[in-house]
């Protein structure tokens, strides 16, 4: 399938690198969560190009070769209103507004775009395994991994690696680490690091607030009055959404479809990628059947 990279604008200005495959049909954003880069998109990306979408996936600011922005605003609604902007010039760029599928903070963005910032930017929301209510122990988890070796980071690749097994040893560890590479600079001194900003983890504006209940009862707020399709995706083993905060989350946006993912954590997409590349192929199929 045709890859090409093209370059967006953020709310400040940013730039944001992305990725799109195909050239025609209804557009798909595909955003990934924290700590990530648009390179965890690969397979889903050609999967739903193949239906006939034009698919873009993005480095969220901060993250892969996007840019990091000099005002370290790396709050929630930093990424909402980067997705409002983003999402303008897909539909300036093919006539038609685009289907977000969020994972995480990805999906979180989508909630704040749609919701609060600007209703009916999107055509549709798929999250992938995040509510506006998440699990504080799991976030802490995950924070805290990417916290770890922030400032010390790898001696190589393969013990990026390693530590990735210990921190998900239910997961096989790849052989082939092209992939992980991806997420990593190679700095001056030889050394390893995540392909983001440490403001994103460590800055005065960063994405893990000290008020979390204030934020989420924001969150809660927005996906009530999300009026435009919903699919979430969860993992069943995820680590921050649980079955009382799916319960909730349905309560709140009674149209919206569920698939649960069988052995599959948060990072359902690498965990069980044909499953979940499936269940929003249908969702996509079904949306688009009538229209």
């Amino acid at each position: 399938m045709n890859r090409t990279t093209v370059t967006f604008t953020g709310a400040e200005g940013n730039a944001l690198i992305a990725d799109q495959v195909g050239e025609n049909g209804r557009p798909v954003l595909l955003l990934h969560g924290g700590g990530q880069t648009r390179h965890s998109w690969d397979a889903a990306a050609e999967r739903i190009a193949a239906l006939g979408h034009v698919v873009y996936c993005m480095d969220q600011r901060g993250h892969g070769e996007s840019e990091w922005v000099p005002s370290g605003n790396y709050n929630f609604h930093d990424f909402g209103k980067d997705l409002v902007e983003v999402s303008r010039q897909i539909k300036e760029r093919n006539g038609a507004r685009p289907v977000l599928v969020g994972a995480s903070l990805g999906g979180l963005a989508g909630i704040l775009s749609e919701g609060t910032f600007e209703p009916g930017v999107l055509f549709a929301l798929v999250l992938v395994d995040i509510t506006p209510r998440m699990d504080m122990g799991g976030v802490q988890k995950i924070v805290g991994f990417m916290a770890k070796k922030l400032e010390d980071g790898f001696g190589s690749v393969e013990e990026a690696a390693d530590a990735i097994a210990s921190y998900i040893p239910n997961r096989t560890r790849p052989k082939n680490l092209s992939g992980l590479s991806k997420n990593l600079r190679l700095h001056d001194d030889g050394r390893y690091r995540w392909h983001w900003d440490p403001k994103f983890i460590k800055g005065s504006k960063r994405v893990n607030p000290d008020d979390r209940q204030l934020v989420q009862d924001e969150l809660v707020a927005a996906a009530a009055k999300l009026k435009l399709p919903v699919l979430l995706v969860r993992g069943r083993n995820s680590e921050l959404v649980s079955q009382e905060y799916v319960d909730e989350f349905l309560q709140l946006v009674p149209h919206a479809k569920f698939v649960d993912i069988k052995d599959a954590g948060h990072m359902v997409a690498g965990d069980k990628n044909d499953v979940f590349a499936e269940a929003v192929e249908t969702f996509l199929t079904d949306l688009f059947a009538n229209v």
